[in-house]
């Protein structure tokens, strides 16, 4: 998948699919050549939009792989963006599902749920490897009433903070001491907007599930059955958001704004703080070299200390007929060695322990890119998903549009927050 995009949720037809084959009996996790056995025979590979730009690199994975394991065969599949759940969801529906297959933990979820994918804490195989990952990628790929992970880590991602140290100055703050708690973001965007009379806000989104994660909102219960963040602390967060709001302090078209039309806001030095990453210094540095001249970088605000990642993993085919070639072929293209590698082709960062200790990423080397990756893969020590995994596109909009009748005083914010969280639990239920 584009390192650039954020994981595909799950749609209700994979789910719907994956459940239909489980309930049919359709093969069986004992089924095929054991795990433990010897790696043979002929296995598929199923990446996320890669063959484009990486075709060279998964080329020469499979060609190291099999001249180390001369009695296996790899064959590389790759699907496109677009539509990808739906494809998991044909091939599942099928029981042609690869027998190593890139996904997501979100992906994951219906098909680990519906006993197709490998438990890999309970398969003595797979299990030996867990050492090798760090702990956060490790728990990032481990799915809620399940009791396991079920893919190898693979490539994480994570973005930096850009704030425009300009627009900090103009109001009297400190460029050199972003904020670092939501306490501290929302006294620097009251501040902001009071000494530009409403002119200047300092975000341009409204808060996301995300943001209720890191401002130390319990999102779902401990079975993820129930989503639970229109708790009291979540219930604050809406309100401190409807106070910048109705101050200025959050850009006026927040409740439309698109994340490039944040970024563009952020570009014409409209608000003065956005999320971001390498691929955005280059736009900086030619369309708006003043903002690049005075660009600061940070972590996003938390309340928790443990920053957002995205996690990307190679699941495998539980039912598969050669689970030990699966095992042995996920685990080479998520070793150290190769992730390294990887991640130094692409704006993603290895989930392997000891990899981000490397000084490519903890030592400035003076570029762009070198900035924003040394930034970002501090971000990633102690680092959570915080996007439950079994929240669907659908259940995001609910509370998108409850948020929105909050800020605009329709609802209060626990009336929108309980008729969010009321909606996605009918939606998770009927999942």
């Amino acid at each position: 998948m584009p390192p650039s995009r954020s994981a595909a949720v799950f749609t209700a037809p994979l789910l719907a699919s994956v459940l239909l084959l489980s309930a049919c009996g359709s093969g069986g996790e004992d089924g095929g050549g054991g795990a433990d056995g010897k790696a043979e025979g002929s296995i598929t590979f199923q990446t996320w939009n890669l063959r484009s730009n990486f075709k060279g690199y998964f080329d020469g994975l499979v060609r190291d792989f099999e001249k180390q394991n001369p009695d296996v065969k790899v064959k590389w599949l790759d699907q496109p963006a677009e539509n990808y759940a739906e494809k998991l969801s044909a091939d599942a529906g099928a029981g042609t599902l690869p027998d190593v297959v890139n996904v997501s933990p979100d992906l994951s979820y219906p098909l680990a749920k519906a006993g197709l994918l490998m438990n890999l804490d309970k398969e003595r195989a797979a299990a030996r490897f867990k050492g090798e990952y760090t702990t956060e990628s490790w728990q990032g790929n481990t799915l809620p009433g399940l009791d396991g992970a079920y893919a190898f880590p693979w490539y994480l991602n994570t973005g930096p903070l850009f704030y425009n140290k300009s627009l900090f100055r103009q109001a009297g703050l400190d460029p050199e001491k972003p904020p670092k708690s939501y306490a501290e973001l929302f006294a620097a965007a009251r501040t902001m907007a009071g000494k530009s009379g409403g002119r200047t806000a300092t975000l341009a989104g409204t808060p996301s599930i995300e943001d209720f994660g890191r401002y130390g909102v319990r999102l779902m219960n401990e079975d993820a059955t129930r989503f639970t963040y229109n708790e009291p602390k979540g219930v604050e967060l809406l309100t401190r958001y409807k106070e910048l709001y109705d101050s200025g302090a959050l850009d006026a078209q927040a409740l439309t704004n698109t994340p490039e039309r944040s970024g563009q806001k952020f570009l014409e030095q409209k608000v003065a703080m956005n999320p971001g990453s390498a691929h955005d210094m280059a736009t900086f540095r030619k369309n708006a070299p003043g903002l690049y001249g005075d660009l600061g970088i940070t972590d996003a605000p938390n309340n928790n200390g443990r920053p957002n990642m995205y996690v990307m993993g190679l699941a495998v085919n539980a039912r598969g007929k050669h689970k030990a070639a699966a095992v042995a072929f996920a685990h080479f293209v998520t070793d150290r060695r190769n992730q390294e590698a990887f991640a130094h082709q692409v704006a993603v960062f290895p989930s392997t322990k000891g990899s981000l200790d490397d000084p490519y990423w903890t030592k400035d080397d003076g570029t762009d890119e070198g900035r924003v990756r040394v930034a970002s893969a501090r971000m990633l020590k102690g680092a959570v998903n915080y996007t439950p995994v079994v929240m669907s596109d659908e259940m995001k909009v609910v509370l998108k549009n409850e948020v929105a009748k909050a800020l605009q005083g329709k609802k209060s914010p626990k009336e929108a927050l309980d008729d969010a969280v009321r909606q996605s639990d009918k939606l998770l239920g009927r999942s």
